[in-house]
């Protein structure tokens, strides 16, 4: 198959959404239609004790959660897809946010009883930034919930998209019959058998015909009918043009759980997905279909397999052929490396693949040699932009609590940090690590990945700081800004790429030595030029 038939046949998306709005059940029946699994298990009933495929990392198995943001892979139609999973969990936000850098179009899950929810708010803002295309998926129609109008106004309003249902709910709840496909003008009746692999369709070329009537009674016939002439009246015609600039959302109805409505958004999502595009570099905009390959790193993942210690970095390939056993240059480095054993992924299932295409994500065994947001290219110095560091909402001192264990201790953090699991802070005054994080549930998520794959155990302690900030000035040797080292020697601290932090322990004390210090300049990502 030639190149840019390659290209042509890649999607890869991300899902997102508010924990518990099914966002794993989804990905689960994603690739029940790919074949990739017999059957999906549901996340926390204990009757399937597979667990969801998607979750491979203990903590979430125990509290049916999903953290770690994962990779599936599989064919549908002669469509590679690529799902990336990212953590609902909003102490994971920024796992998710660097994930948004490595997709071509996302799907927003959507719990029809809670509707938008604070998460899901953020995350579309996110998106909305980068003209990300986004189609979304209402779940939970077998549930009572929100009227369909209702919801759509909302996600308007809240999120500030321009809706376009292609399909509609016939009733809800208990009285959930079916979802009409305005897509492709048929009807797929609901028996609320989940055993059922896939549902049968019936085509209903005309809503007026008494045929309605016979398949889901006169009443709810007659209330579609209503429904779908006021959607026609309402929402603007699909355009595939506007949806592919991000602004325009398709809408679609369903019940992941009952695996109903997927098929729908699948085949609609292969239809008009985009296909890999173009990325920004700091040097230049970056096509897919040039010859010479590059990628980034995303996301990096340790000890995906507990035996081995072993990290694995993830990376986009934007451009170009990724050729197994090939030296490309570490842009950062400015060395050439070359990779055996380049993995593809099903969850934790890895296979070693010789060529990878522009849209597929490659997992390649890290020495240590990576970091987020680095950059790999056949030779051009590129730098991608767009994984950046925020600053962190929670803080606390880390302390050793084994002695004898003190090298593990450092190592495990060493690469947690690496990953981006959270940010540490090593402060000027007494060399002492201060660790941030944007939720507090990652903390316990280090603690027990310390002990459990490092063999160290550690303590927390609070320290009273309000935000991070990146400190930048023009004049190192100003007056001014020797007095501000002076001056607030014990709130200054180096990141991972020492660049100088200063840990404010208020809102005000930030306010006050921004007015004293005009010439300085503090960022609240890590990322600016």
């Amino acid at each position: 198959m030639s190149f840019l038939k390659e290209i042509n046949r890649r999607r890869t998306f991300g899902i997102i959404s508010h924990p518990d709005a099914g966002k794993t059940t989804l990905t689960e029946k994603l690739l029940l239609f790919g074949g990739a699994i017999q059957e999906a298990g549901a996340v926390k009933s204990n009757k399937i004790k597979k667990g969801a495929t998607s979750d491979f990392m203990e903590i979430e198995r125990q509290r049916g959660i999903s953290v770690a943001t994962s990779v599936l892979a599989f064919e549908y139609n002669g469509i590679k897809i690529n799902i990336l999973d990212t953590p609902g969990h909003k102490d994971f936000a920024e796992d998710t946010f660097r994930t948004l850098t490595a997709v071509d179009s996302v799907i927003v899950v959507i719990d029809v009883a809670k509707g938008v929810e604070e998460q899901t708010e953020k995350l579309v803002e996110v998106c909305r930034m980068r003209n990300i295309p986004m189609i979304v998926f209402i779940n939970k129609m077998d549930r009572e919930g929100k009227d369909a109008f209702d919801l759509l106004d909302e996600i308007e309003q809240k999120l500030g998209l321009k809706v376009v249902p292609l399909s509609f709910p016939i009733g809800m709840g208990y009285d959930f019959k079916g979802i009409y496909n305005i897509w492709e003008k048929n009807i797929n009746l609901f028996s609320g058998d989940s055993r059922k692999d896939i549902e049968e369709t019936i085509e209903v070329s005309d809503l007026a015909s008494s045929e309605l009537d016979n398949l889901v009674g006169e009443k709810a016939a007659n209330t579609l009918r209503e429904e779908i002439e006021l959607v026609e009246g309402i929402y603007p015609n699909f355009n595939k043009e506007d949806y592919l600039n991000g602004e325009q959302q398709p809408v679609f109805f369903g019940s992941a759980l009952n695996n109903f409505g997927v098929r729908e958004l699948l085949d609609c999502f292969v239809d008009i997905a985009p296909k890999p595009r173009p990325k920004h570099s700091e040097e230049r905009l970056v096509q897919p279909d040039e010859n010479e390959f590059s990628g980034f790193v995303f996301k990096i993942h340790a000890n995906m397999d507990p035996n081995h210690r072993n990290r694995l970095a993830f990376i986009k390939i934007v451009s170009g052929e990724f050729k197994r056993n090939t030296p490309y240059l570490h842009v950062r480095h400015n060395k050439k490396l070359k990779f055996s054993s380049p993995n593809a992924f099903f969850a934790e299932k890895k296979e070693i693949v010789d060529i990878s295409y522009p849209g597929d994500i490659v997992g390649l065994q890290d020495t240590g040699s990576f970091k987020i947001g680095d950059t790999l290219t056949e030779g051009e110095i590129l730098n991608y932009k767009g994984v950046p560091s925020f600053s962190p909402e929670h803080f606390r001192y880390i302390n050793n609590a084994d002695p004898m264990k003190s090298k593990q201790l450092y190592k495990g953090i060493d690469q947690l940090m690496d990953e981006g699991v959270a940010q540490l802070f090593t402060l000027d005054l007494n060399g002492r690590k201060v660790i941030g994080t944007v939720g507090a549930l990652q903390y316990e998520v280090i603690q027990y990945r310390l002990e459990h794959e490092y063999g160290a155990k550690c303590t927390y302690e609070n320290v009273n700081v309000h935000k991070a900030c990146w400190v930048e000035t023009d004049d190192e040797k100003s007056e001014e800004f020797k007095e501000f080292l002076r001056v607030k020697q014990r709130f200054l601290a180096r990141d991972k790429k020492d660049q100088l932090v200063f840990l404010a322990d208020s809102m005000f004390s930030l306010q006050m030595t921004q007015q004293k210090y005009p010439s300085i300049t503090f960022h609240m990502t890590s990322e600016f030029e």
